[in-house]
């Protein structure tokens, strides 16, 4: 372990250099060809059975080992966002409104980095372990739902995932078992009145008032509706209605998101939603438009799986730098490879605030602190080992 450490700690300028080259040449959803093509050569360069062009821009690179075995599949992500990085380093994007400020940059260093390190342990490994880089992760359907279809996880026993969190300290691992992250589902409300004047209103149908009504009426499902025990979110983010201030407006829209755990839950609240519009509606004389948009499922980790990574992350950590974390209301499609096979995802702190790094995921000014790639390495390989030595023949 203290030999794996020394290695890493060798290659970290590496990582480094390919974490800002791909921070420099963002690609947005479904646009990785450039971030998609390096990652190829890359695998090619290390000798690996390399398939590209999977659901998209998809790439893994299988490493046998020496000796047969189960599967290890190890994920990253690889697409950027359409922000404009505002931060002032020699490593800033060099395309206008679009950054990786979610540290998908990081995660493909750390990834390469994980393969280039157990490539060289490939005579000892009694398995194998695929090198999967997805794209899209930020952008619906996603990346990881079109993989799964063409069939990137067959022959794989298990998966794991790591997400750089600025949120929590350099060097901390985050994770639990069970659920961790949210089903992200969105909507989509136009309201249809009878527009008028706005010193008459008895002779319109106002389709602004009505939605402010429906936006209220909505918050009471999870406030007066929804199990208390149980979580749930309704945000309504956009209201847009109107052109005029003395014209009584006949069209408003309304869009949001949605968010759950419990698949039950994620059913009712998609029900009660659309009834909860339709009534209010039908209380002021308005005809309605109701799209329900079903995003991400929750990604929930494998029992063992989570241990497994705790387990580890222990061994190579400070134990007291190991934390069992809240569920959080964000969203991954990480979720589609869990529901095809065991595995877990997990959170490596990436903010530090002596350096100034606070800013949160999807702000101008992202950054993460490189170090944490050195723990992501690390967990990434010796989880692999500690998976494969155990489930070996």
């Amino acid at each position: 372990m203290e030999d794996l450490k020394e290695r890493i700690e060798l290659l970290f300028p590496q990582l480094v250099e390919w974490r800002r080259n791909f921070h420099k040449y963002p690609e947005l959803s479904f646009q990785e060809a450039r971030t998609s093509q390096q990652v190829a050569e890359f695998l090619r360069g290390l000798g690996l059975e390399v398939r590209t062009g999977i659901g998209g821009y998809g790439v893994t690179g299988l490493l046998r080992g020496k000796e047969p075995g189960p599967t290890v599949a190890l994920r990253s992500d690889m697409d950027a966002l359409p922000i404009q990085d505002e931060k002032t380093c020699e490593y800033r994007s060099q395309v206008p409104g679009v950054m990786h400020a979610c540290g998908h940059d990081g995660h493909m260093a750390m990834l390469m980095g994980t393969a280039l390190l157990l490539t060289e342990m490939k005579e000892s490994l009694k398995g194998n372990v695929l090198f999967l880089f997805q794209h899209a992760e930020e952008l619906l359907p996603g990346g990881a739902v079109r993989m799964v279809e063409e069939g990137v996880l067959k022959g794989v026993d298990v998966i794991y995932g790591i997400h750089l969190w600025s949120p929590m300290p350099t060097g901390v691992v985050g994770i639990r078992e069970g659920e961790l992250m949210a089903a992200a589902d969105s909507f989509e409300v136009e309201i249809t009145g009878k527009g008028g004047h706005g010193a008459l209103p008895h002779e319109a149908v106002d389709a602004v008032a009505i939605a402010s009504h429906a936006v209220v009426n909505l918050q009471t499902i999870i406030s007066r509706q929804l199990d208390p025990l149980k979580s749930g979110v309704i945000t309504v983010g956009t209201i847009e209605g109107g052109q005029a201030f003395n014209v009584i407006a006949e069209k408003c829209r309304l869009t949001g998101t949605v968010r759950s755990f419990d698949p039950g839950v994620r059913e009712q609240l998609a029900r009660r939603m659309e009834e909860v519009i339709q009534s209010t509606c039908q209380m002021y004389g308005a005809d309605y438009r109701f799209n329900y948009l079903w995003g991400y499922p929750p990604v929930v980790n494998d029992s063992v799986e989570a241990r497994r990574l705790a387990e580890v992350a222990r061994q190579i950590n400070d134990p007291a730098q190991v934390w069992e974390i809240m569920p959080v209301m964000a969203a991954e499609d990480f979720a589609y490879y869990l529901q095809q096979r065991k595995g877990a995802f997990c959170f490596v702190g990436a903010g530090n605030t002596d350096l100034g790094i606070t800013a949160p995921h999807h702000h101008p000014k992202f950054d993460i602190d490189e170090k944490a790639m050195k723990t992501g390495v690390e967990l990434f390989i010796e989880t692999t080992l500690h998976y494969l030595q155990e489930n070996s023949v």
